[in-house]
């Protein structure tokens, strides 16, 4: 077994030919449920389904989500907009390590930095002329490898290609939204 940054490359190289061979064994649907609980937080539970919707494992993961302050929330847990960097510097922290390992570079530290600033008048529908969420988010990789800059430059490429939260944020995705009304008096 070949491991590099901690992943198996010969299980890697296995997954992808396995993907190549048969498309449907690549994809996934991913799904969350949030859940206000009071005032600006919430709760997010992100469990595993498979393609039926059936849970198939008790994996089950809890993020929550507040405001800070200065618009009202308690700051007892990150905002939606600050989880978005965080996703960011997942999915790019992930693609990095898989892609290193695939190309042999060894990592030997690797992190994220990434900032974006938000006009609340565009939340708060102060202004149609401001944009609701980020005007454009930066993000600085600080890596050490055994890797000429070349190499990390193409590095960087790939990662950046292929990334699917990068892909998500760069291009439109279309985001459908159905609304249930619950009435206490219509439950049984």
């Amino acid at each position: 077994m070949t491991t590099t940054n901690g992943v198996n490359v010969e299980q890697l190289g296995q997954a992808v030919d396995a993907i190549t061979e048969d498309p449907e064994v690549g994809r996934f649907t991913f799904r969350a449920e949030t859940e206000w609980d009071d005032a600006l937080r919430c709760v997010t539970v992100i469990d595993d389904f498979d393609q039926a919707g059936e849970r198939i494992t008790t994996r089950e993961f809890e993020i929550a989500g507040d405001e800070p302050e200065q618009i009202l929330g308690e700051r007892t847990a990150p905002n939606a907009v600050e989880l978005l960097l965080a996703a960011v510097g997942s999915c790019l922290s992930v693609g990095y390590a898989a892609n290193a390992a695939a190309m042999g570079i060894d990592l030997d530290s690797l992190r994220f930095e990434l900032e974006g600033d938000v006009d609340l008048r565009g939340f708060l529908g102060i202004s149609e002329d401001v944009r609701a969420g980020y005007d454009a988010i930066s993000c600085t990789a600080y890596v050490e490898a055994d890797a000429s800059e070349e190499e990390l430059a193409e590095l960087r490429e790939r990662v950046e290609a292929t990334s699917p939260l990068l892909d998500d944020v760069t291009n439109a995705v279309a985001v459908e939204t159905d609304l249930v009304v619950e009435r206490p008096e219509l439950r049984g």
